[in-house]
């Protein structure tokens, strides 16, 4: 059932993106009274699963899930249709319009996958708020467990001053996104603070270690389950352990340091049990373990545990607008420091590029509106940025030439956009096949 949500998940957001990406080619091509003969959603080698004529255009489903396309007369593109190019321009072709008609309609899609992105971002804030902890009351810091990041010089307790040169206002789930990025980090360790220079390869790094969050909010050792095994009968779901062994545990990860240095030791403990402290002992096995299971606590239980204050905001429709465009604007510069990795050998982030399997993977096993939406903005972003490559094939290359061809009133033969469109091709095919072969060698090499 779980690979039924996440699939559908991920379908649905992919055709969504990829109908109004065409849509974005589609609408400013009829505006010019330009000919699309076909839009389809997924390609359609050879035969389709479902296709309409409706006037001068044929809408469908293909079966190849790698895509879509919208086919305009007169155009080269990845069709190759050396025939129709062949004859004499028609007043509804896209090669007889004006030069800027042409670059308003190469430009749509990704102009549509922008506004797109904006607009979900403002209706998420609309709708769903938003939560975070004001980095002024991470008194006593971040839990620090990722080995990537320990390795890079990190440790609980520290808190986030700054991450180049940016301060930090409030801790949320983006914070982990700008450290990924960082060039340096500025933390309080102690009340000292520290400038971590973090490596050209951490992305790299990351991909080599045990896959938990980079960063996270300290909580109490909160226990939800005591099996009927377990030697620990004094212990009971819903205890939160509040000292252990004559020492105060405020956080979890504080538990976990006395037990590993207490094995096979039976040791005091006292638990906070409705409200109330109860003194218990505490059976520590040769594995620093209690043979109980621990939880995460929600974040509203912390607010009345009194372990955070969260401010939770709410947005009209007019206050949502003006946070939706900036959140939009720092997703859209988060992904163009990421593709600058990408592109720099250094970084060697080049290994992480993912295909299908790696896009599948971001959507959760269980349906979160919420989670679905976040995920088609950065998508619809993601799908802009990539367009906008000045490569042949893509939006961008289209766009290339055409601006030369506005700037230098020359433009480029027929023969040389096919070439161009063929070397484009070929780069498009590679690069689907490194990406999606990434994928295949993390899944068989695990890594």
């Amino acid at each position: 059932m779980e690979i039924v949500i996440k699939l559908s998940q991920f379908l649905l957001s992919l055709s969504l993106l990829i109908i109004l990406h065409e849509l974005g080619h589609f609408i400013p091509a009829k505006l010019f009274k330009t000919r699309v003969e076909k839009f389809y959603l997924f390609f359609d080698v050879k035969y389709s699963l479902l296709k309409k004529k409706i006037g001068e255009t044929e809408y469908g489903i293909g079966w190849l899930p790698l895509g879509g396309y919208v086919k305009i007369s007169g155009m080269i593109d990845e069709s190759m249709d050396k025939e129709q190019m062949a004859l004499p321009p028609q007043p509804w072709e896209f090669r007889s319009k004006p030069a800027w008609q042409r670059l308003i309609i190469m430009l749509g899609g990704v102009t549509v996958n922008f506004i797109l992105a904006f607009i979900i971002y403002i209706g998420m804030a609309y709708a769903y708020g938003d939560s975070y902890i004001a980095n002024a009351d991470m008194k006593d810091g971040l839990l620090i467990e990722n080995q990537a990041m320990i390795n890079a010089g990190f440790k609980s307790g520290d808190k986030i001053v700054a991450v180049d040169g940016e301060k930090i206002v409030r801790f949320d789930k983006e914070i982990s996104s700008k450290v990924i990025l960082a060039k340096e980090v500025v933390i309080d360790r102690n009340g000292v603070e520290q400038t971590i220079k973090m490596p050209n390869d951490f992305v790299d790094q990351l991909s080599k270690v045990e896959k938990v969050p980079l960063v996270n909010i300290r909580i109490p050792f909160a226990i939800t389950e005591v099996p009927a095994e377990s030697l620990n009968k004094e212990l009971k779901a819903k205890d939160i352990i509040v000292s252990l062994n004559g020492q105060k545990t405020k956080y979890s990860d504080e538990v976990k340091s006395i037990l590993e240095k207490n094995k096979n030791k039976t040791i005091p403990a006292v638990v906070l049990r409705d409200q109330k402290e109860v003194p218990v002992n505490v059976i520590v096995s040769n594995a620093g373990k209690m043979g109980i299971y621990s939880g995460i606590l929600g974040l509203q239980s912390l607010e009345k545990l009194g372990y955070y204050k969260i401010t939770h905001q709410k947005y009209s429709f007019l206050e949502s607008i003006p946070f939706g465009i900036q959140k939009g604007k720092d997703q859209l510069v988060g992904y163009g420091k990421q593709l600058k990795m990408i592109f720099n050998p250094e970084t060697k982030a080049y290994k992480q590029v993912g295909g299908f399997k790696a896009i599948f993977d971001i959507f959760p096993s269980s349906w979160s509106w919420e989670v679905f939406w976040s995920i088609t903005a950065i998508l619809s972003i993601m799908l802009g940025v990539m367009n906008l490559l000045p490569i042949p094939a893509l939006d961008g290359g289209h766009v290339m030439f055409l601006l030369f061809e506005i700037v230098s009133g020359k433009k480029p033969s027929d023969k040389f956009l096919e070439n161009a469109q063929m070397v484009g091709f070929v780069l498009l095919i590679s690069l689907l096949l490194f990406a999606n072969g990434n994928d295949i060698y993390k899944a068989v090499i695990g890594k």
